[in-house]
Order: C-alpha cells, then sequence, then structure tokens
C-alpha cells in the first residue's frame, strides 16, 4: 500500500525532487533504522527498486548516490543489493511488483499491458473514438500517466505514429478523459528517464522538446509546466516563436536585396534561438517561392551555405517537413506549389545538404496520402533520373547554378592533379582562384573522399596547409568533415574502410590542429583510440 500511495502522489502531490529527497534521508538513516530493524537493509533496497519499476525515481538516481556513501554503510549496501539483486535480475518488474504479494501489484501489471495493447491497436487502426472509449474503460485515472509516457515513447520510436498520438493526447484532454495533471505526470516521468531513453532513441531529447513545444501550442499542456521540466526543455512560447518568425522574414527579404550570405549568419547568431532555425528555413523557402527564379536560385544557395556552418541538418529537414505538412494550404495561394517544392527538396540533395536517406525519415513523419508525401515521392523520382543532378542545379534558369556546377569540376580537376604529384602552392593558389570561400567545404569533403578512394593521404596536407594559411576557414572544414560523415554509409559501399580512413582522419586533423577538438565522430564509427 505504501509503494502504490507514493505512485500515486508522484508529482500530482509530492515533487519528484521531493520525493528523491526523501529517499536520500532513508539512505542516510539506514544504519539506525537496522538497530530496530533487522532487515531494513533489504526492505529499503526493495523499496527503492519498486520505486524504479514504478517510474516515480530515475535509474540514474542510484549510481549517482553511490558516490555519496562510504564503503561498508549501510547506505551503500542498500543501493549494492537494489541494483544487482532486483533490477538486474530477468523480469526483475514482475518480481518487485509481486514481492510484497497481493492482487495490487499483479492489477499494475496488467494495466500496463492494457495500455500498450491499446496504443498498438490505435497506431494500426487509426480509430480515435475507439482508443478513447478503452483509456476510459480502464478505470484507472490515477495512472492515466502511464498512457501518456508510453503514447509519447511510440511517438519517438515510430516517426510516423507521431501524428496520430498528438491527436489522441490532445482528443483525450479535451474531453476529459486524462486530466490536466496526469498529463504533466505523464511528460515528467518521461522526462526523468531521457538519459536511459537517448540510447535506444539517440534524437530523445530533441523529439521530446518537439512534442512538449506542440502539446503546449495546442493547449493541452501547460506553458509553465513545460518549462519548468529542466533548462534544456525552455521552450520557446508562442509569442517567442511569432516574434522569430518576424525577424526571419526581415532577413530573408534583406538577403534578397544583398545577396550577402555572412550578414545572413551574422544575424541568425544574434537571435541566439537554433532551436527555431526550421522557421527561417521554411520562411526563406515560402518567400521565395512568391518570387522570380533569381530568389528561388539564392534561397537553395542559402540553405548550402547555412548547413553546418550556422543551422544543423535536423533543423534543415524539419523546415522541410513543417513546409510540406502545410502544403495543401501553401497551394492555396500558389499554384505551382508542389512543383517548386519539389524541385527545392531535390536541390538540397543534389547540393548535399540532406541525404536522399532524409528525405525517405521525412516521408515517414507526413500522412499518407497528402499533398507533402507526393511531393517527396516526386523529388525522389526527379534524383533518380539519369544526369538529374546537372539538370536540378539549372532547374531556376542556371546563373549561380552554372557557377556551383562548374566549380564542383575545377575542385576535383586540382584535386586530382595535387594527388598525381602537383605543387602545394598551386594547389592552393587554384583553390583561391575559385573565389568561392561559401562553398570550401566541398573542397575538404572532395579531399577526403579522394584521399579514401585511393589511399593517398598527401591530399591531408593540402587541407592542413589550407587551414594554416585561412584559405580554408574552420567553419567551412567543420561543415566538409560533417558532410563526410553524414554519407559514409554510401561511401562505405564503394570504400570498405570508409569509417575507418575517416576515424583516422579526424584524429590526425584533431592532433595537427586544423579541425576543432569539438568536432564528435557520429557513433556508428570506431574511433581508434579511447
Amino acid at each position: 500500500m505504501a509503494a502504490v500511495l507514493l505512485s500515486a502522489l508522484y508529482a500530482d502531490v509530492v515533487e519528484p525532487e521531493q520525493l528523491a529527497k526523501g529517499f536520500t534521508r532513508l539512505l542516510e538513516s539506514v544504519d539506525d533504522l537496522a538497530l530496530d530493524i533487522p532487515d531494513a537493509v533489504d526492505i529499503v533496497a526493495l523499496f527503492l527498486a519498486r520505486a524504479v519499476v514504478d517510474d516515480i525515481l530515475p535509474p540514474a538516481f542510484l549510481s549517482k548516490s553511490q558516490k555519496d556513501y562510504p564503503e561498508g554503510s549501510g547506505g551503500l549496501r542498500v543501493l549494492q543489493i537494489c541494483e544487482k539483486s532486483y533490477l538486474m535480475a530477468p523480469l526483475h518488474a514482475e518480481i518487485v511488483e509481486r514481492r510484497w504479494g497481493g492482487s495490487t501489484r499483479t492489477t499494475v501489471a496488467e494495466v500496463k499491458k492494457k495500455i500498450d495493447e491499446l496504443l498498438n491497436e490505435y497506431v494500426e487502426s487509426g480509430d480515435i473514438a475507439e482508443a478513447c472509449r478503452c483509456i476510459w474503460e480502464l478505470n484507472v485515472p490515477f495512472f492515466h500517466h502511464e498512457v501518456v509516457k508510453k503514447a509519447l515513447i511510440i511517438a519517438m520510436e515510430k516517426r510516423n505514429a507521431e501524428p496520430l498520438i498528438t491527436s489522441l493526447l490532445k482528443e483525450s484532454a479535451g474531453e476529459g478523459i486524462i486530466t490536466s495533471s496526469q498529463i504533466s505526470k505523464g511528460f515528467a516521468r518521461l522526462s526523468d528517464i531521457l538519459d536511459d531513453l537517448v540510447l535506444d532513441i539517440p534524437h530523445a531529447k530533441e523529439m521530446l522538446q518537439s512534442l512538449t513545444w506542440k502539446a503546449t501550442e495546442d493547449g493541452w499542456l501547460s506553458a509553465s509546466f513545460a518549462k519548468s521540466l529542466s533548462f534544456e526543455f525552455s521552450l520557446p512560447n508562442s509569442q517567442e516563436a511569432q516574434i522569430f518568425k518576424q525577424q526571419a522574414t526581415v532577413i530573408a527579404q534583406e538577403y534578397f536585396l544583398s545577396d550577402d550570405i555572412a550578414e545572413v549568419v551574422r544575424s541568425l547568431e544574434e537571435l541566439a534561438a537554433p532551436e527555431l532555425h526550421h522557421i527561417f528555413v521554411k520562411k526563406l523557402i515560402l518567400l521565395a517561392m512568391d518570387r522570380k527564379n533569381r530568389e528561388k536560385e539564392m534561397a537553395s544557395i542559402l540553405i548550402s551555405s547555412l548547413y553546418f556552418e550556422a543551422i544543423t541538418i535536423d533543423q534543415i529537414a524539419k523546415g522541410f517537413t513543417l513546409l510540406l505538412d502545410s502544403a495543401e494550404d501553401t497551394a492555396l495561394d500558389i499554384p505551382d506549389a508542389a512543383n517548386q517544392m519539389t524541385l527545392f527538396l531535390a536541390r538540397t540533395v543534389v547540393d548535399d545538404v540532406l541525404a536522399p536517406l532524409y528525405l525517405r525519415e521525412i516521408d515517414g513523419q507526413l500522412k499518407e496520402g497528402s499533398l507533402g508525401a507526393e511531393i517527396v515521392h516526386m523529388a525522389l523520382s526527379i534524383l533518380s533520373a539519369r544526369h538529374a543532378a546537372e539538370r536540378i542545379l539549372r532547374c531556376w534558369g542556371g546563373g549561380s547554378g552554372w557557377a556551383i556546377d562548374d566549380a564542383k569540376d575545377k575542385i576535383i580537376r586540382l584535386l586530382e592533379e595535387f594527388e598525381a604529384g602537383g605543387v602545394l602552392a598551386e594547389a592552393c593558389q587554384c583553390i583561391r582562384e575559385l573565389d568561392m570561400p561559401f562553398f570550401h567545404h566541398e573542397v575538404v569533403k572532395k579531399a577526403l573522399t579522394m584521399a579514401m578512394e585511393k589511399q593517398n593521404d598527401r591530399l591531408l596536407n593540402l587541407l592542413q596547409e589550407c587551414s594554416n594559411e585561412g584559405l580554408i576557414t574552420t567553419n567551412q572544414t567543420l561543415k566538409g568533415f560533417g558532410r563526410v560523415m553524414d554519407n559514409l554509409d554510401d561511401l562505405a559501399l564503394d570504400i570498405p574502410n570508409a569509417k575507418e580512413k575517416f576515424a583516422l582522419y579526424v584524429q590526425q586533423a584533431k592532433s595537427e590542429g586544423w579541425l576543432k577538438a569539438s568536432f564528435v565522430v557520429g557513433s556508428a564509427i570506431n574511433m581508434p583510440y579511447a
């Protein structure tokens, strides 16, 4: 009964910090308790394990607390017994829940199973009325936070299920089936286990931030509660997002007049809101779509230039997802919207901003049969055609598209000449004469790829010299390495040891000082050092 009561009070009455503080006090007094209750160590360990199983205490509490107690102390023994004897055992959740007997623990396990089943059935069928009825018939309003938590995890694991899940939670809140306190409690429980969740879902933090923002925007999660989750989840409220949208419009309009990419970078940095950069991407494309081909070409070049240096690939992909999600509405104002969006999307792939894999991820987040999904399919179809890259680069009428195409050819030729025994100073001069500093990431990318293909690390000497002379900036170097890392899976099909070679290049560049130590290699790549 005590364990069930703690679970019921959590978040609604007792704050998570107070619960953790209570267990800390209990651990500190275990040695005194043992004088009156001989098996106090085992009982407290079981209460602690039950709190973890019931999701009212994060597993990280155990590891963080162990350093606070000396060897041989009762508190340390409790933590060790809890972790090794209870939580590491097979089927530990069922064992812990039934340790004190009675039907209450069995009911909790059964309810959790029913919640899993109803959510999975809902994702398959999309029948929101039936799902709401099943939640109501569970007849456990104090346990609805589990529905919220499980639903959010499903939305993270299956990105195409996110619209269904948010619709269900919004409907349940609107109908009063799930109370606002239970919704807040579900979000709180999920944020408590986020560090563990990241191991299985790498982008869990960003996904929870996005889901929390949508929930506050739609009005079924308290904005004040969302901001209290932690500093990492300080979400932009609608007013801040609205202000950013207005500023993004001004930045894009000024860029179309000045053609000054560096000024755009400075302006975005001054706004200091990287979590809202997807709004800028969407706004930029919408403004360009309503203008001439010159502005459309400028928008494509700007997105390519901002990638990695100012805007992350996730924010660019999110911007396109939002753009495609509202494609039907855009088409009412711009009749040719579908065709233009298709070309913008295809152009980002040709410019090596988005990998084709990202298009399939975006497609998975869009409603099946929607105009947005159709646009993604059209973009993939265009990209699969013969000589697609050349045609897409000139889709807005040539101009800069020709210049970039020509620059890519020149970069390949100068690198091939240098690799074959060319002079270092001449290669640097050729790069300087390209007169495209915003495109130097392509030099880095092509040099690294050619070094892997031809097994000639001499090309790295060229990159080091360019960095030493200030010819290629630190940001352009980072951007080039980032683009190679994004394409490693494709490269590995032609170069089996591509991942190992890339890891060595990163290590060499860092040790020689021409790549920032902050550059992180993806987890799928094994670095040759600890």
